[in-house]
């Protein structure tokens, strides 16, 4: 299908109303986002592109207010968003309007599941289906000034534009090989991931190097953890502006206890100490006191190198599938579930299928990855 060479900028709720009309009848749009998020910790959209395979559509977030015929297209059952290695798209429809794109269809996920490569570049996925060399020029610029350049608004077309053609080929594709539904409960899952909301209190897990702290040191990690998560949402300021995450461990272990201390743990920006250094020295102060009842549990460390042969064993089941459905291993059993599943067993068993471990791989080859688990020989 051939598509207009010309985009369509939409500035107006009535224009955008009147073409998300048209969009709802549909059997697919092509979505991207053009967007800002250098110093925020909430992205700001800069550009929306849209193709319906016929036409380019450029929305001008900047100019419009209204955004409630957009998201029932988001919304809408009956109408396949395709997006391309889409999270942080899906942060900017919720930050933007509130909704998601569902059911998605995300073309970096098809390309795996058709055995191209995983986590596959876009412009290396256009020149694999459609031999065009797209231009990355435009990829730093500015999307918040206006007027966008000309360059930029034939950049951000032609997004979409190649998107959609990216659609046409692969999605036939992916239904021949029986693979659609799998995909489209992989997005839904990419969709409900996305809509979680860290809580300010668990932050501290996902801080690298979080496992080496001892408990004392952990209930120090949890308040500036918790402290950091809150501030940089409620002043929009990205986390690292806040407060470095390198330098949260080196707190948490050395806890300063005085401005000129706090300026020489490493990777300490000056404009943290200048800002925000005596607020963190009463969180350390808070972190001390404490009691031992209350300290958190230490966290898991890494899998011993003990462990290796069993992975490697469970790791063959999900590349075997691989093989079988022609389809990429990474993509078929995942490094986080496979440890995740060790962990709920290891050293000696016996192992369960961890909670996130769900869906059509979990009916795949749960049995035989327990079984495998849990077979003596596997363990020693």
């Amino acid at each position: 299908m051939t598509q207009s060479p010309d985009p369509l900028m939409i500035d107006q709720d009535a224009e955008l109303a009147r073409w998300c009309s048209q969009w709802l009848e549909r059997p697919y749009v092509a979505v991207d986002t053009e967007f800002e998020r250098t110093e925020t910790f909430y992205p700001i959209a800069g550009l929306i592109q849209v193709s319906d395979g016929t036409q380019a559509f450029l929305v001008d977030p900047l100019a419009i207010s209204d955004w409630a015929p957009l998201v029932e297209v988001l919304r809408s059952p009956n109408v396949i968003k395709v997006l391309h290695s889409c999270s942080e798209d899906i942060e900017v429809f919720l930050k933007l309007c509130g909704a998601a794109p569902a059911p998605l269809f995300d073309t970096q996920l098809a390309a795996a599941y058709l055995n191209m490569g995983f986590s596959m570049g876009y412009s290396r996925l256009v020149k694999a289906l459609l031999d065009i060399d797209l231009s990355n020029e435009e990829t730093r610029s500015n999307w918040l000034q206006r007027p966008l350049s000309d360059s930029q608004l034939k950049y951000a077309a032609a997004d979409t534009v190649h998107l959609a053609e990216l659609y046409q080929l692969m999605a036939p594709r992916i239904e021949v090989a029986g693979l659609t539904p799998w995909l489209l409960e992989d997005t839904a899952e990419q969709v409900a991931a996305a809509q979680r909301i860290q809580e300010p209190e668990t932050a501290y897990k996902n801080v690298k190097q979080a496992w080496r702290l001892k408990r004392e040191e952990l209930a120090v990690l949890k308040l500036l953890s918790s402290w950091r998560e809150r501030e940089a949402r409620r002043r929009d300021q990205a986390r690292n502006r806040m407060l470095r995450e390198r330098t949260l461990c080196p707190l948490a272990q050395r806890q300063p206890d005085n401005l000129q201390a706090l300026s020489r743990i490493e990777d300490m920006h000056p404009r943290t100490v200048r800002q925000h250094g005596n607020e963190i020295l009463e969180l350390i102060r808070e972190g001390q006191k404490i009691p031992a009842s209350e300290w958190p549990e230490r966290l898991p460390e890494p899998l011993p190198a003990e462990a290796n042969k069993l992975l490697k064993a469970l790791r063959k089941v999900g590349q075997g599938h691989a093989e079988r459905l022609n389809i990429a291993p990474e993509i078929v059993l995942r490094k986080k579930t496979i440890e995740a599943l060790v962990r709920t067993g290891f050293p000696g068993g016996p192992y369960s299928l961890p909670e996130e471990f769900i869906g059509w791989r979990r009916e795949l080859m749960g049995d035989e990855l327990l079984a495998i688990a849990n077979a003596k020989d596997a363990n020693q």
